[in-house]
């Protein structure tokens, strides 16, 4: 009679394993984000053009507004801070996909078999939401640029530090796809246990006035433009979130005998 051997217990890793292993996923990390950030620096003047393309489209667009679209720098350090700035946040947003896998190898040994199986559709879905959070920033920031320009008066000339304007376009993209992933992550709460569907459901008032607090400390430019076209997606994603979250946990209830 042949015996069956009994599955192999994973052993727990010590205290200085785990310190291995985070010294480890932040390396590779940082050495994506390094990559990406040499890369940029190749083509930094494409990108600075891409950049500036919504300040110019408002100068343009009103003729009333005394703006011409372009940046001016006030050391002669501003254009190698200016080229910094685009490869560091830049680097960030590209090295996205790789620093997102290093989180979940390192989490995954404390998951459950049946949470490590969602890897890839978590990493898939917040690469999404990031890049169209992105984008939206983006797209919006024209407005967000020209709402700020007509409160600033009419006889006021716009002239843009190179390395604020930068910084003001970087952080904007980071904040929008860092608000994206907020689904991503009410999702995950919701498969292990933290939260539950019912309870989000009966708290969503107070969901949405964190959403809509969040949207407004988060929001380097600070205008209503862009606080709005934040905080309206972000609460649409939150109840899709829900819904994404009681469908996976029914599907993991046992079925009655």
């Amino acid at each position: 009679m042949r015996i069956k051997k009994s599955p192999v217990v994973e052993k727990e890793m010590t205290m200085v394993q785990h310190l291995r292993e985070l010294r480890k996923r932040i390396f590779r990390s940082l050495l994506a984000v390094g990559v990406c950030a040499i890369t940029l620096l190749v083509f930094y003047e494409p990108v600075l053009r891409m950049l500036t393309r919504p300040y110019r489209d408002v100068c343009n667009k009103r003729t009333d507004f005394k703006c011409d679209g372009s940046l001016f720098t006030l050391g002669p350090l501003d254009g190698l801070t200016a080229r910094m700035k685009v490869a560091t946040y830049g680097g960030l947003i590209l090295a996205l996909p790789i620093i997102l896998w290093q989180i979940w190898k390192f989490v995954v040994p404390a998951l459950e078999k049946q949470e490590k199986r969602y890897a890839i559709p978590f990493i898939a879905s917040s690469l999404v939401l990031f890049s169209t959070g992105g984008y939206l920033a983006y797209w919006t920031l024209d407005r967000a640029l020209e709402f700020l320009i007509s409160w600033s008066g009419p006889d006021v000339t716009q002239a843009y530090q190179i390395t604020k304007y930068i910084s003001l376009v970087s952080l904007m993209g980071l904040a929008y796809g860092i608000g994206f992933l907020s689904p991503v992550l009410i999702v995950f709460l919701q498969l292990v246990g933290v939260v539950t569907p019912q309870k989000l459901v009966k708290n969503w008032r107070n969901a949405i006035m964190v959403i809509f607090l969040t949207a407004a400390v988060i929001t380097p430019s600070g205008d209503p433009i862009s606080m709005l076209s934040l905080a309206i997606p972000m609460s649409l994603l939150f109840w899709i979130a829900v819904l994404i979250g009681w469908l996976l946990v029914r599907r993991r209830q046992p079925a009655p005998v």
